[in-house]
């Protein structure tokens, strides 16, 4: 691509080793204020975003429309506890590549069977098991990502060498892409088999239909967003 190509990829790769995770033990074990968990969630995640100094991690307003679209359980007495914060990481980690209707697929059950419930299953078991599996997966993640950079180093080399570095980079973008679109198209395969699982979606007082009913509204939201 150019003549720091290699520096270029060790940047890429060695930009994967400063994802931040937020460990379990991490989470404070007091109920916290709306405000305390907006600070909480920004010092913790800010390393990750875009654009450090405009990016918004977790807003007022986005707990609020995460309450309202049944993604988040109340708070108590206008606090948040520690599972009120996992559930906002799932949402965080989620919402980049799902949709809210799709996100809610998910949670409402999780919620309805894990949140506030003693037991060997708990939410913060779910979320340490599965961070500290991504965490194995980054070795392998580095090699895929390797890969597809020298594939694409390969490409265009008959182009003029003005035109050649552009090309070379836009095909790695495209192959990068083009993976998270298929993993995207198996996730919403897999939700769909969620929302098929009549077991997850019981109706409790009522909550199954009116669950529904909000669901559909949130899809029709979604749609003219999309248009």
């Amino acid at each position: 691509m150019t003549i720091n190509s290699e520096d270029l990829l060790n940047s890429i790769l060695a930009s994967l080793d400063r994802v931040d995770y937020i460990n379990a033990n991490d989470i404070p074990n007091i109920d916290m204020y709306m405000d305390q968990v907006t600070t909480f969630m920004d010092k913790r995640l800010r390393s990750s975003v875009r654009y450090p100094d405009e990016d918004k991690i977790l807003t007022k307003t986005m707990i609020n429309n995460y309450a309202k679209n049944n993604l988040l359980p109340p708070p108590e007495k206008k606090k948040y506890n520690k599972e009120h914060i996992l559930i906002m990481l799932f949402i965080y980690y989620f919402k980049t590549v799902m949709s809210i209707n799709d996100i809610q697929t998910l949670l409402n059950p999780l919620t309805d069977k894990f949140f506030g419930k003693d037991g060997d299953f708990t939410l913060e078991k779910l979320y340490t098991e599965a961070v500290n599996a991504e965490k194995d997966e980054i070795e392998a993640l580095k090699k895929d990502i390797t890969s597809k950079y020298k594939l694409s180093e390969q490409m265009f080399n008959d182009a003029a060498k003005q035109d050649a570095a552009f090309l070379q980079k836009f095909a790695f973008i495209l192959l990068l892409a083009i993976d998270v679109y298929v993993k995207k198209l198996l996730i919403q395969k897999m939700v769909d088999e969620v929302a098929k699982d009549e077991t997850l979606f019981a109706d409790k007082k009522g909550r199954g239909k009116d669950r529904e009913k909000d669901k559909a509204k949130t899809r029709d939201k979604d749609r003219e967003k999309s248009k």
